[in-house]
């Protein structure tokens, strides 16, 4: 028991870092609520389960390639660019129930798994956390704990992105609609500023 709550809290650590996901998800969170806040952490759920899954079947070097590299951190700019300069443009309209309702929950999810498919930062955490705790665990553990402590983990990730999204949802009804516009530019500025910072890395990555 003690040691599923500690890959649980393992889970919490690996989301908690302050990063694309969790600004994404806070401007979504007050711009159009809670479900669609939590989308976009269950899409990067699901891209974290496939680097997982790769991690497991001992694939994941593959993404180690330069071109590969170098093409991800290009591909994360502009994901992260666009999502932040949409972001920033929008947060000068006025947010109406309307507008709430028309925003596709399917935009949401499939901004999250892009966000995180996307982002060779991800690939790093889960190559070298969970990549070390596989070959930890690999040792003394059958396949059915490994498969609880991975379970363990996971659970961690979506307590973080249910929390996440339960508290920018909530902060919406405290904070006037300047506020909200503020808030708003400030995440879109924090995605663009990321976006930067991966077509810095991908240049770096470049052979020449």
């Amino acid at each position: 028991m003690e040691s599923m709550i500690s890959y649980i809290f393992l889970g919490l650590s690996l989301a908690a870092p302050i990063g694309p996901i969790n600004a994404a998800q806070i401007d979504k969170g007050i711009k159009s609520g809670f479900l669609h806040s939590w989308m976009i952490g269950v899409g990067a759920m699901i891209a974290d389960a496939g680097y997982m899954l790769l991690v497991y079947l001992g694939v994941v070097h593959l993404l180690g390639i330069g071109f590969v590299k170098s093409f991800l951190w290009f591909f994360g700019c502009f994901v992260l660019t666009y999502t932040g300069i949409e972001s920033f443009l929008s947060s000068s309209r006025p947010i109406t129930d309307y507008m709430r309702k028309k925003e596709k929950l399917f935009k949401s999810f499939f901004t999250g798994f892009i966000m995180s498919l996307t982002n060779p930062l991800t690939i790093l955490f889960w190559l070298g956390v969970y990549g070390s705790v596989l070959a930890k665990t690999a040792e003394s553990v059958d396949t059915r704990q490994f498969l609880l402590y991975s379970c363990a983990i996971f659970i961690g990730v979506s307590i973080w992105d249910l929390s996440m999204a339960a508290l920018s949802s909530g902060f919406r009804k405290f904070l006037t609609n300047r506020l909200i516009n503020l808030i708003s530019k400030l995440s879109g500025l924090s995605l663009v500023g990321f976006g930067i910072y991966f077509g810095i890395q991908a240049f770096k990555t470049l052979p020449f």
